[in-house]
């Protein structure tokens, strides 16, 4: 396994670009499986996770031409149903957790799919219920392999229904869009998420021939086609990045520029940050981030302790709950993180901890940061990345500390995150791979 050795202290300049949204591409990779034309989407993050995904399309048979370092033309004219059956499709499905998303399209478009449990973080619960008792009231029927853990659809024709889905859940959202795009009749998602990465999917869909009303609501028409078509999509810039480049210019003093933003879909990002006391301004669609000596968290009107959450979109992704955690703890003032999703995202707080920080976990989703103003650095430790968001968050505050650090399983964060090191190194950070 790979780590990072990080030389703490230094502040950063420059421009820096953020790479295309990985949450969005394991969702518009998979709608290449709806049709047998062409389909070119630009954007596309080179990650770990992406690389894999695309890997396993590969291998169901995709053709797939990469004709720059960020854009891909894929076609789906000939798909090996029996790849379903490999061992080689065992080992991939299990490997991301974004496998999950072949299963709509594949049902939608030859009446059936399967997978094996799929990986990703360890973060806590992340269960597929939503998904599956999707397809089931489109027709489909399910079975799940308690021995091997193998998830099973079928369907002769999927036929479109009324739901009101248990949850808002992004994936599970889009896996039922995918496979109602073709069934036949008019189906209804009520309580359907509506982040820019759904958007994004419903849009591609649509110029794909697809009929779709309720974009950016959380409530979804789509009347069925027979078919689709190929099209071409561009995939947004990564929120998360973006949310975590804000971080570590605050949290090193920085001056940077972030760039190409699309800071109409960023939500409640920039406004998040600038509750935490970190200044920044929108130039076009850039955020420039100033210089700061210190920030100050700010309070709700009666005085009281800010309080940041995650929620449903528009509310804040949980994804940048551990980049705000680690913003708070050189702050001035206090501030309590309550991630309200997953029991295991937080449990990284003990190595910032390690490093000096005043944090309390209240419990598996409560944590309350007590900032210390910048007047004591945190500290370089040995620890190790527990998943993709902690990691990089981690690593902002190895760059902020003094002294040298080392990130091992740094793999989790090239999984979310291109190229980080060298990208960073260029605005005078001090990583090494090892």
């Amino acid at each position: 396994m790979a780590s990072f050795e990080v030389i703490g202290g230094n502040k950063l300049k420059g421009d820096i670009y953020p790479q295309g949204a990985k949450n969005e591409a394991l969702q518009v990779l998979c709608a290449v499986l709806l049709t047998s034309e062409p389909v070119t989407i630009s954007n596309v993050p080179d990650i770990r996770d992406v690389n894999k995904l695309i890997e396993l399309l590969q291998n169901l048979g995709v053709k797939v031409e990469k004709n720059n370092p960020d854009t891909y033309t894929f076609q789906a004219d000939n798909i090996d149903l029996d790849y379903l059956d490999t061992e080689s499709f065992v080992a991939l499905g299990r490997a991301i957790r974004g496998s999950v998303m072949i299963v709509g399209p594949m049902l939608a478009r030859f009446g059936k799919s399967k997978l094996p449990k799929p990986g990703g973080d360890k973060i806590g619960r992340r269960r597929l219920d939503t998904h599956f008792i999707g397809f089931e009231k489109l027709g489909a029927k399910f079975s799940y392999d308690t021995q091997d853990s193998f998830y099973s659809v079928t369907a002769d024709k999927l036929k479109g229904t009324y739901m009101l889905l248990d949850e808002a859940s992004v994936t599970g959202t889009a896996n039922i869009l995918m496979a109602a795009v073709l069934a036949e009749g008019t189906t209804t998602i009520y309580n359907a998420a509506c982040e820019p990465y759904v958007q994004q999917l419903c849009r591609m869909l649509t110029r794909m021939g697809a009929k779709i009303t309720g974009t950016g609501s959380n409530l979804l028409v789509i009347e069925g086609v027979e078919k689709l078509g190929g099209t071409e999509h561009r995939m947004l810039p990564d929120m998360i990045e973006i949310g975590s480049f804000i971080g570590l210019a605050a949290m090193t003093g920085s001056e940077i520029t972030i760039k190409d933003c699309q800071i109409p879909e960023l939500g409640l990002i920039p406004d998040t940050f600038q509750r935490l006391g970190i200044k920044m301004e929108f130039r076009g669609d850039d955020i420039f981030i100033p210089a700061q000596d210190n920030y100050e968290v700010d309070t709700y009107i009666d005085g009281s302790i800010l309080t940041v959450s995650d929620h449903t979109w528009p509310g804040l992704t949980p994804d940048l709950l551990s980049v705000a955690l680690v913003v708070a703890t050189q702050a001035k003032g206090t501030v309590l993180i309550h991630q309200k999703m997953f029991e295991s995202r937080l449990f990284f707080t003990d190595k910032l901890i390690d490093m000096g920080a005043q944090i309390i976990l209240c419990d598996p989703h409560r944590a309350t940061i007590i900032g210390n103003d910048k007047q004591v650095p945190l500290r370089g430790i040995t620890m190790s990345s527990p998943d993709i968001r902690a990691g990089v968050a981690l690593l902002i505050a190895a760059l902020s500390a003094e002294g040298r650090s080392v990130i091992e399983n740094v793999e989790q964060i090239d999984r979310g995150y291109q190229n980080i090191d060298g990208r960073l190194n260029a605005l005078g950070a001090q990583i090494k791979r090892i």
